[in-house]
């Protein structure tokens, strides 16, 4: 499973409102991967563009709407990967999240809010998209 779940005593409420509000763009070219974290991110309350298999689609979703935060993986489809896309991302000031399946990332990950390893669990998902709702929502 490529997102995990993490027990917790918060309301149910709580928990499933939690990312209300935040628009979220999907970058991940793995059709399970993506349709699971898509799934969890709505759960939670928040409004998911994607996923986006190519940067190409990726930027054209983007150009019809600005999302909040960017959660993108690596390496997306026909062996491309998503270096140029996270640049072009980060100078729109969109946040940006990583994932990817490998322990060490080859890209420049200075500017980007996270790089977490699969499967993301819940938890460390909601702990980093927590700094950006913050700033990006006024919470």
């Amino acid at each position: 499973m490529p997102v995990t779940g993490s027990s917790s005593h918060e309301p149910l409420s709580a928990r499933l409102a939690e990312l209300k509000g935040l628009s979220i763009l999907l970058v991940e070219d793995s059709w399970h991967v993506g349709k699971a974290m898509k799934g969890l991110l709505r759960v939670l309350g928040a409004e998911v563009v994607g996923p986006a298999a190519t940067a190409a689609d990726a930027e054209r979703l983007v150009a019809e709407r600005t999302p909040d935060v960017a959660i993108v993986d690596v390496n997306l489809r026909h062996g491309e990967t998503s270096s140029n896309l996270i640049d072009r991302l980060l100078e729109q000031r969109i946040p940006v999240i990583i994932v990817t399946g490998y322990a060490a990332v080859s890209l420049p990950t200075r500017n980007v809010e996270a790089i977490l390893e699969k499967p993301v669990s819940k938890q460390r998902l909601l702990e980093n998209l927590r700094p950006i709702i913050a700033r990006r929502l006024g919470r």
